[in-house]
């Protein structure tokens, strides 16, 4: 099915955006550029109302259809970039050492921006279309942040959706799924507590290197023993730290890691399992053990709903066809702040193809501007197909 037209007649405009966004690069709330270069686009198109601040530097902008009062939804782009230092060589490689946008929020971005214009120019739709700029996702729960300002209650959106560009899956094409998408994450931290002393006299210690070795060991099993073999659930220790020299054994150790899990109930056993064997093996061997979650939010499982899933599929094959769109992908073990949206309002997200590039978060990772007009049509589509006119 063709893509829009204007969406292609404005695509060098929306790459220089992209691209413009690329070399300005900044990271989780601190999106002063980003926010304001937002803005002004969103009242250079003539939005109904524009506000700025929500979630510290998230931006928000209504535009009103021309058929009448109606629902409202809210479509989501995220803003922030990561603190990797960039190896593309492309001319408009970020200007900011050591912070690149890895994950194509320049993308999203300049995406949303264009289907605003659009919808600013058309207005083929009833009700409201709340476009949503979103600060702090890697790891900042901006999305959250933006929730408790009041998000969906100040705009009285109905439904959330979103978009996000997938490396390995062709340009022109889409992914989705009901249920869970991305996976909830939670980060933990066991502080183990022996005795330590002469590496020679181990006897005289109590060894939080050996307990800590055996809860790495022993943590495995809860995904292959604990855990429904049907479902997923992934516990990865990441950090193992102890010791200051070769001859001493030390009176604490640290481990830390992640767990990612597609549903609550798993989540809740995961966490459950690992606070009770690791204090178990702790206490068994003479030692403690205190689990905490590290100081780092987490996020919960993105959960597609099942109306709004059909609902941004059928958007998708509006404007990809229908072998080009896959409406049940394999989820991911990445975890998604768009979740917390989901939780309050009914809602779906969907994977757009990025090509054969790089992969997300990599220093060689780069948006693909060839994708531009099929995110900007996909998103007119959903617009104008979820609010359309009563007959």
């Amino acid at each position: 099915m063709p893509l829009l037209n204007s969406a292609q007649e404005m695509f060098d405009e929306i790459k220089a955006w992209r691209q413009e966004l690329h070399r300005n690069p900044e990271l989780l709330f601190d999106v002063f550029k980003t926010a304001t270069f937002v803005e002004t686009k969103l009242k250079d198109f003539g939005c109904d109302e524009v506000v700025t601040g929500l979630g510290r530097t998230g931006v928000v902008g209504v535009i009103h259809g021309r058929h009448g009062p109606g629902p409202a939804i809210g479509l989501r782009a995220d803003m922030d970039a990561l603190p990797i230092h960039e190896m593309t060589g492309r001319p408009y490689a970020s200007t900011v050492d050591g912070v690149m946008h890895a994950c194509g929020h320049d993308g999203h971005t300049a995406m949303l921006l264009g289907a605003a214009r659009n919808l600013c120019e058309t207005r083929n739709f009833r009700g409201r279309v709340v476009v949503i700029f979103q600060p702090a996702e890697e790891g900042g729960g901006g999305g959250l942040a933006m929730m408790k300002d009041g998000l969906a209650e100040h705009f009285a959106i109905d439904r959330f959706y979103a978009l996000h560009n997938l490396p390995g899956l062709p340009v022109g094409h889409f992914a989705t799924r009901k249920g869970g998408l991305q996976a909830a994450m939670d980060v933990f931290t066991i502080t183990i507590t022996g005795s330590g002393g002469h590496a020679a006299a181990p006897h005289t210690t109590i060894d939080p290197i050996l307990i800590g070795a055996q809860i790495v060991t022993a943590l495995q099993a809860i995904a292959s023993r604990n855990a429904n073999p049907v479902e997923s659930v992934v516990v990865s220790v990441t950090q193992f730290q102890a010791g200051d020299t070769h001859n001493v054994i030390p009176d604490t150790a640290k481990l830390t890691g992640t767990i990612r899990s597609l549903k609550r109930e798993l989540r809740d056993l995961a966490l459950a399992n690992l606070k009770r064997t690791a204090e178990g093996i702790a206490t068994a061997l003479g030692g403690r053990a205190e689990v905490t979650d590290g100081g780092i939010l987490p996020y919960p499982v993105t959960f597609n709903h099942s109306r709004e899933t059909g609902v941004i599929a059928e958007a998708a094959r509006r404007v990809a066809g229908a072998q080009n769109v896959d409406d049940d992908c394999q989820p991911d073990m990445g975890a998604e702040d768009f979740a917390f949206m989901l939780e309050a309002r009914p809602g779906a997200m969907i994977n757009m193809g990025n090509g054969n590039t790089a992969p997300l978060h990599n220093a060689q990772y780069d948006f693909a501007d060839e994708a531009i007009p099929h995110g900007v049509s996909f998103w007119v589509a959903l617009a104008e197909m979820e609010l359309a006119p009563e007959p």
